[in-house]
């Protein structure tokens, strides 16, 4: 936000300097002020957008080392460049909210998820899916409206809206989000299974879309360790008969 507040006052100034002390045409004033805008802006935003990414780097190389409360941390630390570009806080809070919640932290993971940008759609994901095991159905529909209109070509999103409508025993409602999914992503394979296991009264199946659809802990503990030793390619248990 700083970004924009000082580029529009840089712009500002400059259109008032060249109309009035340079005595500038209005129209060549306001084309200069306006590319001095867009300069500034684009400037003040790599500027923060690398030093956020330097903090991002960090982060990854402590989340992928499973150093997570040091990751968490060093995503943390990003909030003092919130000011200065816009829509940066939301996703810092997607991202640490989608950290907790994978850990099944959900409690600290809550006040993150709410905060974050709408365009994340995992981490809206997951904030649907919090307020419909807190029983807010209302909540959960409103929160997956808002994620589908911010993107609206993820096949995994529709599922997970229709997969969660089942859920609280809403089958038709169910059948016309797949159905709304399929206007957005005309063809697509997994929502158009997934619509006719609906109306040949049968559950859908998420499975397909692997780890994607596991992080959201929909599945049992059971078969998301399953599904994490299949991927890591653990042996299988030898039967030693005697």
């Amino acid at each position: 936000m700083y970004n924009l507040l000082i580029s529009c006052g840089v712009a500002v100034l400059l259109f008032l300097l060249l109309k009035f002390a340079a005595g500038l045409y209005w129209l060549m004033s306001l084309l200069i002020a306006t590319l001095a805008f867009m300069g500034v802006f684009y400037f003040l935003s790599r500027y923060i957008m690398k030093k956020v990414a330097a903090v991002m780097d960090t982060a990854t190389k402590d989340l992928q080392a499973q150093r997570v409360e040091k990751g968490i941390r060093e995503l943390k630390g990003a909030f003092k460049y919130a000011k200065w570009q816009i829509y940066l806080e939301g996703q810092l809070n997607a991202q640490i909210g989608s950290i907790y919640y994978m850990r099944r932290d959900f409690s600290n993971a809550f006040p993150y998820l709410e905060k974050s940008f709408f365009k994340n759609w995992v981490s809206m994901g997951m904030l649907a899916i919090t307020y419909m095991k807190r029983n807010k159905p209302e909540t959960m529909r409103s929160t997956f409206e808002k994620a589908v209109q911010g993107s609206p070509k993820e096949p995994l999103l529709w599922s997970l809206y229709a997969y969660c409508l089942c859920e609280i025993n809403d089958q038709e409602g169910a059948k016309s989000i797949l159905e709304k999914g399929l206007k957005k992503i005309p063809g697509n394979e997994s929502l158009k299974s997934n619509l006719e296991l609906l109306r040949e009264g049968k559950k859908m199946k998420m499975r397909q879309f692997g780890d994607m659809w596991f992080q959201f802990h929909l599945e049992s503990v059971g078969a998301i360790q399953k599904h994490h030793a299949s991927a890591m390619g653990a042996p299988r248990r030898r039967v030693i008969r005697k």
